[in-house]
């Protein structure tokens, strides 16, 4: 069985590394990406956060936009709440003005950030996360054909149709990409417990829509490809402190590997990363096949994105191509 693969990116500033670098490394991984086969390369927003340099997710993907011609470019996802319906739609509107037919737009409700900044954000943070179903209408609206009469016009962004996508981590988040006739992308690669229920909820309970007939699932996941199972378990532990750190309200940015993780690891992180991340897939080539395959044929989702969570650019790029090389991904 084989799918499309597709990347989420939250352009890592990396210890001992610039912002500069990090967005540097988001084109290159980009590049690489397109080259390997991979159908669409997402940008999450979070803010605030010393490790993530995709705040500004629309601007970034202008700049990773600009060095491919042909993988789709995305927001994995925007936070709706953040921000006006009508903003979001010229500025992705202008991306697809830009980029013709190479544009998604995936949505969320979380805040990307912790609670003091959300407020910095928002404004009315309560009030905002309630109208989450009407700002994804009014959302759609601007991205469609103008109607007579109507005062209110994104430009650019009317007569775009970019295609929606519904992201999240819960069971709320299925039913209302069911309802709203959307695909749908889970985030199991951070938050695994209700995978199963929220897949079969949203197909179960789907209405097909003017952009979607029938349902289309998307299930997120780590990886970190390697040419040994010791030296990916290593890369790995890049990403096993972030959560630590996040855990402990650290905000630091994306850790160098260490050799030792029981170092600095305790009994409760090492349960919680062995829960939160058991869908992680690190390793040779061969290992990660071999979980990824029964992932897929347990899942049976149509498609795969993944996170690369690797501190050195260049281990980074070789665990995209060779994850591409598994001869899981559909080309």
């Amino acid at each position: 069985m084989t799918l499309p693969f597709s990347l989420l990116d939250l352009a890592p500033i990396a210890e001992g590394a610039s912002l500069a670098d990090a967005l540097e490394n988001s084109r290159q991984l980009a590049v690489q990406a397109e080259k390997s086969g991979y159908r669409r390369i997402w940008l999450a927003e979070h803010h605030g956060m010393r490790g993530v340099a995709s705040s500004a997710t629309a601007v970034v993907l202008g700049h990773i936009a600009a060095a491919t011609t042909s993988i789709r470019i995305g927001s994995g996802g925007v936070m709706l709440p953040n921000h006006s319906p009508l903003v979001i739609a010229e500025q992705f509107g202008t991306l697809a003005t830009l980029f013709p037919n190479r544009v998604d737009l995936g949505l969320g409700r979380a805040p990307g950030t912790d609670m003091e900044t959300a407020h910095a954000l928002r404004r009315n943070l309560n009030s905002d996360v309630d109208s989450y179903p009407e700002d994804i209408r009014e959302l759609q609206h601007y991205l469609a054909a103008p109607q007579e009469g109507q005062r209110v016009v994104a430009i650019p962004g009317a007569n775009t149709h970019i295609p929606l996508w519904l992201l999240g981590s819960s069971l709320y988040s299925a039913q209302l990409a069911a309802k709203f006739g959307l695909p749908y992308s889970f985030a199991s690669h951070f938050a695994p417990d209700q995978l199963f229920d929220a897949i079969n909820i949203y197909r179960s309970t789907f209405q097909a829509s003017a952009q979607c007939e029938k349902s289309y699932v998307m299930a997120g996941m780590m990886a970190v490809v390697a040419d040994t199972d010791e030296e990916a378990k290593y890369l790995f532990t890049s990403v096993q402190q972030q959560f630590m750190n996040m855990r402990r309200g650290v905000n630091r940015p994306f850790a160098r590997p260490v050799d030792d993780l029981s170092q600095i690891c305790t009994d409760a992180d090492q349960a919680m990363l062995s829960h939160i991340l058991r869908y992680a897939l690190v390793g040779s080539p061969q290992t990660v096949a071999d979980k990824l395959n029964q992932f897929i044929e347990t899942t049976e989702v149509d498609e795969l994105i993944v996170s690369m969570p690797i501190h050195d650019i260049k281990a980074r790029l070789k665990s995209v191509e060779m994850l591409a090389q598994t001869g899981l991904m559909n080309r």
